[in-house]
């Protein structure tokens, strides 16, 4: 039995390494594809220039920093290749706990609405001029205004009422405001005699990095690493809650208050991914189940590598958005579905797999 959990530990170790040397691999490769070519070695030299002088390190690789090479580098690839991993994480942890919380092996982070909410709200914003007063930030405002009165108008209906609140009510309550989101999107566009607008709107809501910039970095970066440090700290109460209301009954935990709390957590990540970003689809949806293959259904060791592994998926996601058709970059939701509708229905028909170790 001992060797068998040593076998375990090792193997787990080892997946969360690799992850690791993949990510840190995937940040240098990336970096170095577009229209411009640049090898990983030239990658590696700039940033560490760049660390160089951030540290007060001078004469290292310090030429380095005024070549057009490092421009492209430091101020257009980096910050749109890291926001890809924060993003990917972050939609990554926000599916792992939606999974556990409702016990639904199809809960993705945008279960409550959010997604269309996000898209009246930057369709409000685009095309009525909503927010105006923001400036740039107009559209982010509108989506994440749009993706907190979604979620909250799911939870008024999930938890209240008659009878009691259910996961099943949350679901058919996500459903229904998805629904009314998505009529009033398509109103607005449908109604709007702005074409470059329409044309905004509709990049908009399959998620785009190219736009990202390093101010935009931080917010994003700051939920994903307090909330994804928080919810690695809840591991026990997500794997009982995976079990079911009566075995969290019998074992002291009161599943309905926690629901609420992570529920309301996890519409923080995916309003602040939406709102800076766009819908980013299926990364939070099949990257938990992809990581289960090998973890098991233990939130200790599965929210870790959920993590880094959606961090490494839109990474490449968005190397593909950007090099797949010459001179146009295709908005990176159109490639998560590509990639994550088949595979889905590839791990639906494996059958060694099973949601909830089921």
């Amino acid at each position: 039995m001992g060797t068998m959990k040593q076998k375990t530990h090792r193997s787990y170790f080892l997946l969360i390494f690799c992850l690791l040397l993949g990510l840190v691999i995937s940040l240098i490769v990336s970096v170095g594809f577009g229209a411009v070519s640049i090898p990983p070695g030239e990658v590696a030299s700039v940033i560490a220039a760049q660390i160089s002088q951030s540290l007060h390190l001078s004469g290292y690789y310090e030429e380095l920093l005024h070549s057009s090479t490092a421009v492209i580098i430091l101020n257009i690839r980096l910050p749109r290749v890291l926001m890809a991993a924060v993003i990917g994480a972050g939609l990554a942890v926000s599916g792992t706990v939606m999974q556990a919380v409702v016990r639904n092996p199809l809960a993705d982070p945008y279960i409550l609405g959010i997604s269309s909410g996000a898209s009246v709200g930057a369709a409000a914003s685009i095309l009525l001029g909503a927010f105006a007063v923001l400036g740039n930030y107009a559209t982010s405002a509108g989506a994440f205004f749009g993706a907190f009165a979604a979620s909250v108008f799911v939870f008024v209906v999930a938890f209240s009422g008659k009878g009691r609140s259910s996961t099943v009510k949350l679901l058919l309550s996500g459903m229904a405001v998805s629904a009314i989101g998505s009529s009033f999107t398509s109103f607005l566009v449908y109604t709007a005699n702005d074409a470059d607008g329409i044309r905004d709107v509709s990049f908009w809501t399959m998620g785009s990095l190219a736009s990202t910039t390093w101010e935009m970095l931080p917010i994003p970066t700051f939920t994903v690493v307090i909330l994804g440090g928080f919810f690695l700290t809840q591991f026990r109460i997500l794997d009982v809650m995976l079990l079911g209301e009566e075995s969290a009954t019998v074992l002291g935990i009161n599943s309905n208050h926690f629901r609420k709390i992570y529920l309301v957590l996890t519409a923080c990540i995916t309003g602040i991914m939406v709102a800076t970003v766009g819908t980013i689809g299926f990364v939070g949806l099949i990257v938990p189940h992809i990581m289960r293959m090998f973890t098991g259904s233990d939130h200790r060791r599965l929210t870790p590598a959920a993590a880094l592994a959606g961090a490494i998926f839109l990474i490449w996601c968005d190397v593909f958005a950007r090099i797949f058709l010459d001179n146009i970059e295709l908005p990176i939701g159109v490639v998560t579905g590509i990639i994550g509708g088949p595979f889905f229905i590839y791990l639906m028909l494996t059958k060694r797999y099973g949601f909830g170790g089921g």
